[in-house]
């Protein structure tokens, strides 16, 4: 079984990490927008820009799975957070 965590605001809008677990469309209107960036760098290595969401650029790591899980638990620690803000 998948779970995903999701944070219901004030105003009805929804925020998740996107995971194709759950259609979105069930539960409304979908606006998805990008949280972060996982680039490679120049160096061969790969890059968590997390400034879309207000966060830090983390890295580099050597592969891009291991960016990837990192930029997930940021995510989730910090930015899908009831606390956030």
């Amino acid at each position: 079984m998948t779970t995903m965590d999701m944070i219901v605001e004030p105003d009805g809008n929804v925020r998740l990490v996107y995971d194709e677990a759950i259609d979105l469309h069930l539960i409304g209107k979908v606006a998805i927008q990008r949280g972060s960036h996982v680039e490679p760098t120049s160096a061969g290595k790969w890059s968590v820009d997390l400034s879309p969401v207000g966060g830090p650029t983390l890295g580099p790591f050597d592969c891009r799975s291991q960016a990837i899980a990192v930029e997930v638990a940021w995510l989730r620690e910090h930015w899908l957070s009831p606390q956030r803000g």
